[in-house]
């Protein structure tokens, strides 16, 4: 069923988006009303930003019940950065920032040196600090089941022990919608409220809503070097390797991350519409297209994920 079937449905039939919406919402209450101390983990990508959406429709007009947190690599794109501290401020909510920098100043982590250095795993001991730091035991993401084989294994509420791992082989039954968010002191849990949702759930969702994304999710002219059937774009954070040359090219992101890890896609799509098209006819996941962290291994994502990962 497509959302435009809600024109012409039964007044009490969902459209699929409701329907999801409806689920996440529900999903999102559950996790204000059983946990103490839930944070928003917010990217400033396309999929974070739909979290925000639903959480204003989970408990406007009063305020979130819960902060809303970004794990800042150092190495972001700048028109994400510009759009996180807007977006923020425009809700009106309580922003974290949790800087992968500061961990390596306090020699938590140590940063990766060389062409294809990247901060992207480093993540991971910052975001396990803060959550220690600032007592939470629920963490809202907007990992979907769609994106990765490894995301697709998580429930709606994945439970994290003491040390913040995951493992997949050990988790909670979720029947009927009914979530088990039991947790003891320094355990969490990982909240994914868009699950079921696809990439194309997303963007039919955001041209809903209208909802205002970072520049770079739509096509412009981006200098970049081809590495590993990957472009990257240039700058301080990706030195060259070998005889790699720079070149301009019209592209998008399909995703957000940190600059040495995520890469560009060549598009023309400049609207709402004319991405929804490209999406619809697309046959790999914007993270099997773009994301160099998730071509190590097979395993790559899961590997992460046991040890504390989003």
């Amino acid at each position: 069923m497509t959302d435009s079937h809600a024109m012409t449905a039964h007044p009490f039939e969902l459209s699929h988006l409701e329907e999801l919406e409806a689920e996440a919402v529900f999903v999102m209450r559950e996790v204000a009303a059983e946990l103490k101390r839930p944070v928003l983990l917010f990217s400033g990508g396309k999929d974070s930003v739909v979290l925000l959406r639903l959480a204003e429709k989970a408990f406007r007009p009063a305020g979130f019940p819960f902060p809303i947190m970004h794990i800042d690599t150092g190495h972001n794109f700048p028109e994400v950065l510009e759009f996180r501290d807007r977006r923020v401020a425009e809700l009106g909510e309580r922003l974290i920032v949790a800087s992968v920098q500061e961990s390596i100043d306090r020699g938590r982590v140590i940063d990766e040196t060389g062409p294809r250095a990247s901060r992207n795993r480093l993540q991971t001991t910052t975001l396990l600090d803060a959550i220690e730091e600032h007592g939470f035991d629920a963490c809202f993401g907007g990992a979907r089941r769609d994106e990765e084989k490894a995301r697709a294994k998580e429930r709606f509420f994945s439970f994290r022990d003491e040390f913040g791992q995951w493992d997949p082989r050990n988790q909670r039954p979720e029947l009927w919608h009914v979530y088990n968010g039991r947790v003891r002191e320094g355990e969490h849990i990982r909240a994914f409220p868009i699950s079921n949702w696809t990439e194309l759930d997303v963007w039919q969702y955001i041209a809903r809503e209208g909802l205002e994304l970072p520049s770079m999710y739509f096509a412009h002219k981006r200098e970049v070097v081809e590495r590993d059937g990957m472009l990257l774009a240039t700058g301080p954070h990706l030195p060259a390797v070998d005889d790699e040359a720079p070149f301009v090219a019209t592209v998008r992101y399909r995703t957000v991350g940190d600059m040495s890890c995520t890469g560009a896609v060549v598009s023309s799509a400049s609207t709402l519409e004319e991405v929804i098209a490209e999406v619809s006819a697309t046959r790999v996941t914007e993270r099997g297209a773009t994301r160099a962290d998730d071509k190590f291994s097979e395993a790559a994502m899961e590997d992460r994920k046991k040890e504390g990962y989003f």
